[in-house]
């Protein structure tokens, strides 16, 4: 199956892609005509509708772990590998709920704006642009090990020299998206993508239900039949042992918690003008990136009932090579290259978000705010200082995506998502409801959940100690799980509690009055920017 998916179709797969970059760096370059302020490159002028920024969240959020991760897990594991799919969504709730529209009206570009708003901002705004760069760069190394991935199936690419050389172009065509069309010029990348993604897992979607009459029943039964029966029960992945038990419970827990933490995410509620349209957004991604989610269901149980679920594990992508292969199976050469142009498009679009998102955070707050103590004399000098950083994080994302070839998205992913709600989920809640809530708080959630989660993963069985380890053959596994959320968002969540109960800092109550006002009414909010 693989042999087929990949034989003879390389020009037509590269030619379709080569069109989607075609026409995105249209756009992108129309788009950079208006790229003029901060405001311009880090927020695209707070232009964008509701609905826009909603199709466009979507679009940052379904990334190859969406795509390529989840149906691949649902193919193999049935059942546990859909829990991706429902920790992915449900956590969007917690992100409408508690921070969607208070951000929106407290910040301008970046968290370390929300945080800084009653806090000491020299050492606040540091914490929040290191947390936000170490959350992208997880993030990063998925959507990069993605890409190896799907080369290595389209394009026949065994040797992980030429998948090298694929994930080198891929880092070079995101960096220019970012330096030439900034937040605008990304954030249409992002719906185009989003809406040929939604298209095409829909268009799969239905021609698998066709082939059973439109009864998933059948469907299901099929996939059992091919792969037994565990993939419609619990346990496939995570029932084995009680630590496999406690390993989901955690995975659930970052995914649920980690997206209203994600920068990449929160700094898109900037890119609208106010916050009922930041709501609206939220509203809008959550219905599309729902119906997307319930599209994997059938992506990956189709996966496993047409190819089977060893022959995905044996194509050159393993696990990730799902959503392709079933492609190849139902229309042949033609789907499989559209397919995988949507997917290369899904992983050149978050990768450009997230570039933009770290190389944003470093600019305003640690070298406009924390460097230049807020007095850029010369504001394009900042939009420089951003661009500069952009190509640093690119080629730093190429390098970590070149040595995290091979290993699953979806659960690489993961990982980003715990780090993100350890280290800034925390905080982000205490500064806004929490009046006590001080800088010695905020710093000891920030670094305290950064440190605990980045040393739990080395030291997990992700890294080493198994066949499925990132160093299959090293051993120094001694934290059970392979997800720390259980052990550390609790943990960040207590720091923060102890370093401000402890602390003779100040109370950071002062601007706490103004801050809520804000938060809850937009009184002073940054507002959008007529051009």
């Amino acid at each position: 199956m693989a042999q087929e998916a990949t034989g003879g179709n390389s020009l037509l797969n590269i030619g379709i892609f080569a069109i989607f970059v075609a026409v995105t760096m249209v756009i992108v370059f129309r788009a950079s005509r208006n790229t003029k302020t901060a405001s311009d490159y880090y927020a695209a002028g707070h232009a964008f509708s509701g609905p826009q920024n909603g199709i466009a969240i979507s679009g940052d959020y379904l990334s190859a772990a969406s795509f390529l991760g989840i149906a691949g897990a649902i193919a193999v594991n049935g059942y546990d590998g859909f829990l991706y799919s429902i920790g992915f969504l449900v956590a969007w709730l917690v992100a409408l709920l508690l921070v969607a529209e208070l951000l929106r009206n407290t910040g301008r570009y970046t968290m370390g704006d929300v945080l800084s708003f009653r806090m000491r901002e020299r050492p606040v705004r540091t914490a929040a642009s290191l947390s936000t760069l170490v959350v992208s760069f997880f993030y990063l190394l998925a959507q990069m090990a993605g890409a190896g991935g799907l080369i290595a199936l389209l394009l026949g690419i065994t040797d992980k020299g030429g998948q090298a050389i694929v994930i080198a172009v891929v880092g070079a065509l995101m960096i220019l998206y970012v330096l030439v069309g900034g937040m605008r010029g990304t954030t249409w990348v992002q719906i185009i993508k989003a809406a040929l993604l939604i298209a095409g897992a829909f268009v799969m979607t239905i021609w698998v239900l066709a082939l059973y009459g439109f009864n998933l029943s059948s469907l299901l039964g099929h996939a059992a039949e091919v792969a037994g029966e565990k993939v419609l029960n619990p346990g496939a992945q995570y029932g084995k042992t009680e630590t496999s038990k406690l390993d989901f419970i955690s995975l659930g827990i970052a995914l649920v918690l980690g997206t209203a933490g994600l920068p990449h995410v929160l700094m898109r509620f900037y890119t609208v003008p106010t916050a009922k349209e930041a709501r609206r957004s939220v509203v809008w991604a959550i219905w599309l990136i729902g119906l997307f989610y319930l599209f994997t269901l059938v992506l990956g149980y189709g996966a496993g009932a047409l190819v089977g679920p060893d022959a995905i594990k044996d194509a050159p992508g393993g696990v990730n090579s799902a959503a392709p292969l079933l492609a190849s199976y139902l229309g042949g050469p033609l789907l499989l290259g559209f397919i995988s142009a949507v997917a290369f498009a899904t992983i050149l679009a978050v990768v450009a978000g997230l570039t933009i998102t770290a190389s944003a955070s470093f600019a305003h707050d640690i070298y406009a705010n924390v460097i230049k103590k807020g007095k850029v004399d010369d504001k394009q000098q900042e939009v420089r200082v951003a661009r500069i950083t952009a190509v640093v994080i690119g080629i730093v994302s190429i390098l970590g995506g070149i040595a995290a070839n091979g290993q699953n998205v979806a659960f690489l992913v993961a990982l980003a998502f715990a780090v993100a709600a350890s280290a800034n989920l925390p905080t982000l809640l205490y500064s806004l409801f929490w009046k006590r809530f001080n800088t010695t708080g905020a710093l000891f959630s920030i670094y305290g959940g950064l440190a605990i989660t980045i040393v739990l993963i080395i030291f997990s069985p992700a890294v080493s100690g198994g066949e499925e380890a990132m160093f299959p053959s090293m051993d120094f596994a001694m934290f059970p799980l392979k997800n720390p959320g259980l052990v550390s968002i609790p943990l960040s969540f207590l720091l923060g509690y102890l370093g401000t109960i402890l602390s003779k800092d100040e109370n950071g109550g002062e601007k706490y009055a103004e801050m809520e006002v804000r938060s809850l009414t937009g009184a002073g909010a940054e507002k959008a920017v007529q051009h």
